[in-house]
């Protein structure tokens, strides 16, 4: 049985990690309880009661453990993935997996060095079962040859609880690169494209002019040889919305089209994971919440087979380039 533990909880998606890997019959055995997230450890010590806590050097050292996940914060979990893959260990990272392109150098460099796996958990497409649907009703041929994707990211700010990092651009990384970097594995995935360019690309800080370092709005102009793709991330949710963020992805092909209402329909039908599909056949609404997520089965079956089914790794590097030249080259919108 492949056994696991967590390096890093300051941010939720360790929950999506260690959910995920149980569901696919991996074993948890245990984690680090060092965190910037007070609450966020409380939160995980409630959920996991019987997980023990264990220091984290003895955790990198213990050779019985095969993968480690990480939600720490952003700026430091490229530096995690690499002393776990040098330990002889696989990862499995949240978004951002890097925040600088040093550090997806030295990625790059650790992965061909040592063998190891750095997959990062994409959770707006590796957990969300519309996406999921998606991707499979594309490979079927149902809107023909996919030639745009348009994601929206929009996040609720929750300024109580939002640790001093989440306002440093060195920190979480910037906004693109924290964010949009979902909406580019989409783009890049839906699309059938292996590589892409940064057409245009710019951020923003419209609400917060006492944190004039944080950005609170960006935006991306894709591009490859097979399609296009706009993206937009923000932290501008409304109160009254009833989850953290209305995300929409709506593919565009040659024979009809897919949109993802992937958390709530407002207005509409109750509950999350909405696909609507129309083609020359048909105008349809699927409900995917029964839909299998198939990563965590992946990404399990990867570490013990040496394989790349759940996500390529050239795919991870990829969408951590974009991102950081998203974000390097992006205009200041706002307040400066």
């Amino acid at each position: 049985m492949l056994r696991f533990a967590v390096v890093g909880i300051d941010h939720g998606h360790t929950f999506d990690h260690v959910k995920g890997l149980l569901a696919a019959g991996a074993e948890f055995v245990g984690y680090c309880p060092r965190t910037s997230v007070p609450a966020l450890l409380e939160n995980f010590k409630t959920t996991y009661p019987d997980a023990p806590q264990i220091d984290r050097d003895a955790i990198f050292a213990d050779p019985s453990i095969d993968v480690i996940c990480i939600a720490a914060v952003p700026a430091d979990r490229a530096g995690l993935a690499i002393r776990a893959m040098k330990s002889g260990k696989d990862v499995m990272t949240d978004k951002p997996g890097v925040t600088t392109f040093s550090q997806l150098e030295e990625i790059e460099k650790t992965v061909a060095e040592t063998g190891r796996i750095f997959s990062i958990c994409f959770s707006e497409r590796h957990c969300v079962r519309s996406a999921v649907k998606a991707g499979k009703l594309v490979r079927e041929g149902a809107i023909g040859t996919v030639i745009q994707t348009l994601g929206m990211g929009p996040h609720r700010l929750q300024l109580p609880t939002r640790p001093d990092w989440f306002f440093d651009p060195e920190k979480f990384g910037g906004i693109i690169v924290d964010i949009a970097s979902h909406q580019v594995d989409q783009f890049l995935f839906y699309t059938g494209s292996t590589s892409g360019e940064v057409v245009a690309s710019s951020v923003g800080n419209f609400g917060m002019p006492d944190r004039p370092a944080f950005q609170d709005f960006g935006e991306v102009l894709l591009r490859s040889d097979k399609a296009s793709g706009y993206i937009r991330v923000d932290w501008f949710t409304p109160e009254a919305l009833p989850t953290w963020g209305d995300g929409r992805l709506t593919i565009l092909g040659t024979e009809g089209y897919i949109e993802l209402r992937k958390y709530i329909d407002i207005t509409g039908r109750p509950g999350k994971d909405h696909l609507f599909l129309v083609n020359g056949k048909e105008m349809t609404h699927i409900d995917c919440s029964n839909e299998k997520l198939d990563y965590f089965d992946a990404f399990v079956a990867d570490v013990k087979a040496r394989s790349e089914t759940a996500m390529p790794q050239a795919h991870v590097y990829e969408v951590c380039r974009l991102s950081l030249e998203a974000q390097a080259k992006a205009a200041r919108l706002g307040h400066r």
